[in-house]
C-alpha cells in the first residue's frame, strides 16, 4: 500500500454496497465474509472522510469482546494502517484521521435520552441485527442523521417477524441497498469453515440451511421434517412448481375449531406430489375457507377431510364433510387410523418426502410449519412423547393427511399389480 492508495478487494456480492445508500444491508448463513467487508468498508470510509464519526452496534453489549472492535484492528494491521496514518487503537474506542472517532455500543444501554449523544454521527453499524428489538431500531434510525449518513445491517437470519427482516426483506425502504451473502459467495472462503460446513451437512442437517444457507431457524431439536426439508431445497423440489391444467386438485384439510384450520392444495402427477398452496385461518366460519378455495381457482377442486369430519355440527346436526359437499365441493373422508395416529402420519410423510415438490411463493408459511412441527421431549425421561401440539401442528397434520390419502390408493394399487401365481397338474 502506498501513502495515498488502499486496495481492499471485495467479493463480487458486496459490490452492491459500495455504492452511497442510506441503507446498507447484508444478511446469509456462516463464513460468508458479512463483517469482514463491513470492517474493511468502515476502515475505507474513515481514510476518505476524515473526521468521520462511526458505532458500531449490538442490541447488548456486556464487553468489548463481543464487539467489532477486535476485528477492526485486524483490519487496521492488515493493512499496515496503525502507525503515522492517523489511527490510534484505545482501550475502548479507536481514533481515525482528522480527529474521527469509531466507538462499540449496545442499544440496550440506551434511551430515547441519551441516544442523542449520538446525532453527530456519519455511520452506525448493527451487527447480529437479527436481536435487534422493534424499540432499538425506531430510535437508531432517526438518530443517524447528519448529512451524507449511513446505516449498516448484518445479519443471519432467525424468524421471519424480526424487525431487521420485516423492514429490509418484506417491505424495504427505497434508499436501501440489501444482499444475500452465503459460503459460496465468499472468494477466500477457507478450507476449516469447508470441514465445518460439510461436517453440519452430514451431522446436523435440521440446522445446516439456517446455519449455512442463511435460512430461518427451525426448532432446535426434535424437528421431524427438518432434514428432509433441506434435502428438498438442496435438491431443487422447493422453488416454482406449476399447476398442471390437465390434472384434477385436491385440498387437503385439518378442521380447526378454537384453533387454526389449514389446507394444502396438491396434484398427484404419477410418482410426484406437487404441492401448489398452502391456506391457514383462525376463528373464521367454513364459508371463508370455501370462498378462499373459489378465489384462487380451486373451486373444483375435491376436499379431502380428515375422520372428525364425520361428526355433526353442535349447533346445525349437520357432519362437517356434508356442509362442505352441499356447497358443490366432491369429499372424501379418510377414516381414523387410530392410536398413535400422529406419528403414523409423521412417518408417510417422511417416506414420501422425496416425491414432494413444493411451489414455494404460496407455501411458505406451511414450509415454516413443517420445518417447526416437532416432539414432545421429557427431559427427566429422555424420551419422545409424540408431536407437540402448537401453531404448527394444523399445517402439519393436514400434510400429514395428503401423505396417508396418497399412500393408501398406491399400495392398493401396487398390490392390484402383483403378479398372480399360477399352477398347472393334469389329473
Amino acid at each position: 500500500m502506498s501513502s495515498s492508495v488502499l486496495r481492499i478487494e471485495t467479493a463480487p456480492v458486496f459490490a452492491p454496497l459500495l455504492q452511497s445508500s442510506r441503507y446498507k444491508a447484508a444478511y446469509g448463513g456462516r463464513g460468508s465474509g458479512k463483517s469482514h467487508f463491513f470492517a474493511e468498508l468502515l476502515v475505507e470510509d474513515c481514510l476518505l472522510n476524515p473526521g468521520l464519526r462511526a458505532v458500531c452496534i449490538r442490541e447488548v453489549q456486556k464487553d468489548l469482546k463481543d464487539s467489532a472492535k477486535l476485528l477492526i484492528e485486524d483490519k487496521l494491521r492488515r493493512h499496515g494502517l496503525i502507525e503515522g496514518h492517523g489511527f490510534r487503537i484505545l482501550k475502548e474506542e479507536i481514533e481515525t484521521p482528522g480527529g474521527g472517532l469509531i466507538i462499540f455500543k449496545g442499544m440496550k444501554d440506551y434511551t430515547a435520552d441519551s441516544i442523542k449523544s449520538l446525532e453527530g454521527f456519519n455511520r452506525a453499524w448493527v451487527e447480529e441485527a437479527q436481536t435487534l428489538s422493534p424499540m432499538s431500531l425506531q430510535m437508531l434510525r432517526p438518530t443517524i442523521r447528519s448529512p451524507g449518513s449511513e446505516i449498516w445491517f448484518s445479519w443471519n437470519p432467525r424468524k421471519k417477524d424480526d424487525p431487521v427482516d420485516k423492514f429490509f426483506r418484506v417491505n424495504p425502504p427505497d434508499n436501501a441497498v440489501v444482499v444475500r451473502a452465503n459460503w459460496n459467495d465468499n472468494i477466500w472462503f477457507p478450507a476449516e469453515l469447508e470441514s465445518d460446513r460439510q461436517h453440519d451437512l452430514k451431522a446436523n442437517p435440521d440446522q445446516y440451511d439456517h446455519v449455512w444457507e442463511g435460512g430461518y431457524v427451525t426448532v432446535l431439536t426434535g424437528a421431524y421434517f427438518a432434514r428432509h426439508l433441506s434435502e428438498a431445497r438442496r435438491n431443487g423440489r422447493i422453488g416454482n412448481v406449476p399447476r398442471d391444467p390437465l390434472l384434477p386438485l385436491k385440498a387437503f384439510w385439518d378442521i380447526g375449531v378454537r384453533d387454526a384450520t389449514a389446507i394444502w392444495i396438491a396434484q398427484f402427477v404419477g410418482r410426484e406430489i406437487r404441492v401448489l398452496d398452502y391456506y391457514e385461518a383462525v376463528g373464521q366460519p367454513l364459508a371463508a375457507h370455501l370462498d378462499w378455495l373459489r378465489s384462487k381457482g380451486y373451486g373444483g377442486a375435491e376436499c379431502i377431510l380428515p375422520h372428525d369430519a364425520a361428526q355433526s355440527d353442535a349447533i346445525t346436526a349437520t357432519r362437517f364433510e356434508d356442509h362442505i359437499r352441499s356447497a358443490g365441493f366432491r369429499v372424501e373422508t379418510i377414516p381414523n387410523q387410530g392410536k398413535g395416529a400422529a406419528i403414523k402420519r409423521v412417518e408417510a410423510a417422511r417416506r414420501l418426502f422425496p416425491s414432494i415438490w413444493f411451489n414455494e411463493p404460496t407455501c411458505s408459511a406451511g414450509l415454516d410449519a413443517l420445518g417447526w412441527y416437532h416432539a414432545k421431549w421429557d427431559d427427566k425421561r429422555s424420551i419422545d412423547l409424540g408431536p407437540d401440539h402448537d401453531w404448527s401442528s394444523n399445517g402439519a397434520d393436514s400434510f400429514g393427511l395428503m401423505c396417508v390419502a396418497y399412500e393408501t390408493p398406491r399400495q392398493k394399487r401396487e398390490a392390484s399389480r402383483a403378479p398372480r401365481r399360477t399352477s398347472a397338474w393334469a389329473a
